[in-house]
Formats: structure tokens, C-alpha cells, sequence
């Protein structure tokens, strides 16, 4: 009935729609984290689990059992340590040093999720992390800093690995994975990271017995790679990478979860001659109050994924598709430490040459002066003098808004939180993540917006046969789970 789509989804309407209907068995992989947070529940009370087993699933879900877990299998992961007291935590945290990330376990899209940069965030992480999951354990790990975050998405079948494709972010590692910026190709990863991440999704699919979609999201830094976590159900981007390599990863999926043999498909992406974006869409505006600034946790609700002759048409069609307004002839910039603004020097230097009007907040602006970029001051928007940024911004002399969070002070908080506020209040693009920017400089300076070219999916992919399946051979399900 109608009624039922407006049910929330706990233990006892699954049981008794399973009661109701009796299934062939139940899908947990296809429903975004709920049912498998209900995974060992169902088991409990002798429901069938078709595919993935519960086991496998707790063991990915909960942080601790798959931090040990990569241990042993020898897998490089981030230092981690299980939280018992604040205590211990703090003291595991000055081993390692800041910054950390704390995790609690079988939370949805990050939730209580964050990076702790000093003692104070520390205790007002945990304490929320243990309120959101306080059944299960929080899990605090060293936060790997300026390195790259890849996504694996696959399909397994009895531990064997089916299809499978490796994803980039543009952002820097730290952003959620559905906040991100997903590139497939890959771009600019080595192709000795490339070939590391797929020998250990092979193996932790294999020590896991994955049967249907997984995910595994790894940080890289100068070809060393690790894992982050694993995800026993389908991800975010399988509609993304199943549109890319013309492979519908759900029907593979689905396959092997009711029991047929499918043999590994090799459809590499390097094959390809295009390349896919997947850009986030995000409702700030909406949400009065809400700091526009991108984390660990989710904030997106939606997103648009696009297909270019390379990354730079691609990326700038996935940018038009979320709302951005191009092109850009005024910029505000406001690029953080010391260390973001060298970085972000040339990507400033290239608007400059395509005739953009640099603004910038003081120390950004006396950075950019030093280094030959012609530069118009304007104040803080707590400082209320002219030419000030939020006038600017309110009277749409700026087209784009690029603020990297520069430290942790409440005073420079309350600045750059004001600019990005009034960013998203007048529907002025907004950036607050470094690489972002720099690869929209890029794009912009070597393509001209109108060779954009307009092309549907098929067009790109002409050349790639669909798969064609009989069916033939299947394998026995799994048995219902035992309630004795």
C-alpha cells in the first residue's frame, strides 16, 4: 500500500513484510546503509540473506573488526586505535598527532564523522560519535593530509572479483565521497597506485566472500596506498562508473547475488576515449545558516555527471550542470595558510591572464601583490569598511567566491563563514577546496566554453557492445538463518 513507502524501515516492518510475502530471501545491498545496519537483526530472526552475508557485513561495518581485519591481511590502513576512554584517545592522538579522523561505525553518510585538529574538537567529536552509535565502537585514525582519495567501486561473486572501476577525486582527501568530485577515467593518479588498488579490492573481496556490489574508498600519497573503509552495498557512483564503461553493475550484481556464475569481465576504462565527471549539487541556500564548507560528512543532495573529449570539457559541463555560472570575469579569493596560497599562486596567475578581476582579503591580497599579481584589496566582513567583501559579493561584482578555510580561530571562523554565507545567500559560485580551484583554472584556460561540445551518452560509446547474458548456470542460495 501507499502507507508502506512512507513506513520507516526497522526490524519489524521488514519482518513483517517478509512474513506477509515469503521471499525467495531478502537484499540488504541495494538500500543505502539502513538495511545493513538491520543486516544481523534479520539473521537473528531467520530471515534469508541473499548475497553478501551478514557476518562479512559487521565486519565491514564495524571500524574495529575491519581495522583488525587489514592488519591481518597485511593491508596498509591509517594508525587506528579503538576508543575505550578520552583519555586513551587523547593519548593515542599525541602519538600520532593532529590531525584525526574519528569514525564511529554502521553510521549513514559520515554521520558524526569528523576530522579533530586539537584536544577540544577531540572531546566534542567522541562525545558525539558515541551518542550517534554508543552500541558500537568509535574508531580514531591519523588523518592523512594533501593526498588523494580513490573510490573502487565492484561486483563480486563468491569472493571473486567481477567488474570493477577505480575513481579519483578532484578534492583532496577528507571530503565525502558524495561531496566529491569523481573522475573515471582516473586522471592524475600513477599507474603503480592504480594497479595497487586493484590487487587489494581483488583480496579484500576474496577475505570477505563478497557476493554482489561493494565499494572500498583508499588514500593515496607518493604511490602509497591505503584503505579507508568498505562499504558492502551499492555506492553512490555505480549509476556514475556503470554509465562510463556501458556495464550495469546492479544487473551484475543481482546476478550473483540470486546465484549465477558470471564470468569476470574485462572492460578496462583505459580503453576508453572520454571522460566522465560526476559533480555534487548542494542546497545551502536552503538551509539557512548552514556553513557551505565541505567535510567527512555528507551535504550534498544530488548530482550531475557529464562526458567530455577530456577532463577539462567534461569537468566544466558537470560545473554548468550544478548551477555554476560561467564564465568568470571578477574572482574573490581568500586561500588560507601560507602553504595554500604558493599552491594556489598559479591558478590565480592563469585567471589573471584570461582578464579575470583578482580581489582578495589582506592576506591573500599582500601574498598575491609580492608575487607580481595585480590584486584589489577588500576588508573582513566584521571589519565594515569599504570596499568590503560582502558588498562585493551582495552587488554581484564578483563572480566567484574561492575560500579555503585557513585555521581554526573562532574570529577568522566568523569572517570566512560570513563569505561563504553570503556566497550561497546571492547565488554567487563558491570553492572551499584548493585542488577545486586550481583545476577550474585549468579547464578555463585551455578550452573555450563555447567548443563545449553537446552529445548524448551514446554518441560517446557507439563503438562498446552491451553485455549479453543466458542465465544457464546458477549456483544454490544461501540457506535462512538459523533461529536456534
Amino acid at each position: 500500500s501507499d502507507k508502506l513507502f512512507f513506513e520507516e524501515i526497522n526490524l519489524e516492518t521488514v519482518l513483517e513484510i517478509y512474513e506477509k510475502t515469503n521471499p525467495l530471501g531478502t537484499i540488504l545491498s541495494m538500500g543505502g546503509q539502513t538495511p545493513n545496519t538491520l543486516a544481523k537483526s534479520l539473521a537473528d530472526a531467520g530471515t534469508r540473506i541473499l548475497g553478501t552475508q551478514p557476518d562479512s557485513i559487521d565486519r565491514a561495518e564495524d571500524r574495529r573488526k575491519f581495522s583488525t581485519l587489514l592488519d591481518e591481511l597485511d593491508i596498509d590502513q591509517p594508525e587506528w586505535e579503538q576508543l575505550n576512554t578520552k583519555e586513551e584517545a587523547i593519548s593515542f592522538v599525541h602519538r600520532v598527532g593532529y590531525p584525526v579522523l574519528v569514525r564511529p561505525s554502521y553510521v549513514l553518510s559520515g554521520q558524526a564523522m569528523a576530522v579533530a585538529m586539537n584536544d577540544e574538537e577531540l572531546n566534542r567529536f567522541l562525545t558525539a560519535a558515541v551518542e550517534v552509535s554508543a552500541d558500537h565502537p568509535v574508531v580514531i585514525s591519523k588523518f592523512l593530509d594533501n593526498s588523494k582519495e580513490i573510490e573502487y567501486d565492484g561486483v563480486a561473486n563468491q569472493g571473486a572479483v567481477v567488474i570493477y572501476a577505480v575513481s579519483e577525486h578532484v578534492e583532496q582527501a577528507g571530503v565525502h565521497s558524495g561531496d566529491a568530485t569523481l573522475v573515471l577515467p582516473p586522471q592524475r593518479l600513477y599507474m603503480e597506485t592504480i594497479r595497487k588498488v586493484r590487487q587489494l579490492g581483488a583480496r579484500i573481496a576474496k577475505a570477505m566472500n563478497i557476493t554482489g556490489p561493494f565499494n572500498i574508498q583508499f588514500i593515496a600519497k607518493k604511490n602509497r596506498v591505503r584503505v579507508i573503509e568498505l562499504n558492502l552495498r551499492a555506492s553512490r557512483s555505480f549509476p556514475f562508473v556503470s554509465k562510463i564503461l556501458k556495464v550495469n553493475f546492479i544487473e551484475l550484481a543481482t546476478r550473483a547475488i540470486m546465484g549465477e556464475s558470471i564470468e569476470p569481465i574485462d572492460r578496462s576504462s583505459f580503453e576508453i576515449d572520454y571522460v566522465g565527471v560526476k559533480a555534487p549539487h548542494f542546497s545551502f541556500a536552503r538551509l539557512e545558516g548552514a556553513d557551505p564548507i565541505l567535510g567527512v560528512e555528507m551535504s550534498s543532495t544530488g548530482e550531475v555527471a557529464c562526458l567530455g573529449k577530456d577532463f577539462n570539457e567534461a569537468f566544466l559541463k558537470s560545473l554548468l550542470s550544478v548551477g555554476f555560472s560561467l564564465p568568470i570575469k571578477s574572482a574573490l579569493f581568500s586561500t588560507g595558510p601560507v602553504e595554500s596560497k604558493a599552491e594556489m599562486l598559479e591558478a590565480v596567475r592563469l585567471f589573471e591572464k584570461m582578464g579575470v578581476q583578482i580581489y582578495g582579503t589582506a592576506g591573500t591580497c599582500a601574498f598575491l601583490e609580492e608575487n607580481g599579481v595585480a590584486c584589489t584589496k577588500l576588508h573582513w566582513p566584521s571589519e565594515d569598511i569599504a570596499p568590503n567583501t560582502i558588498e562585493y559579493i551582495r552587488t554581484g561584482k564578483v563572480d566567484l567566491v574561492v575560500n579555503i578555510p585557513k585555521n581554526f580561530r573562532e574570529e577568522e571562523l566568523t569572517n570566512d563563514y560570513r563569505i561563504r554565507r553570503a556566497a550561497v545567500n546571492f547565488n554567487v559560485p563558491l570553492i572551499t577546496d584548493r585542488q577545486l580551484a586550481m583545476r577550474l583554472a585549468e579547464a578555463l584556460s585551455e578550452i573555450d566554453l563555447d567548443d563545449l561540445e553537446i552529445k548524448s551518452w551514446n554518441e560517446y560509446i557507439p563503438h562498446i557492445p552491451d553485455l549479453q547474458f543466458d542465465g544457464t548456470s546458477r549456483a544454490p542460495l544461501p540457506a535462512a538463518a538459523s533461529t536456534e
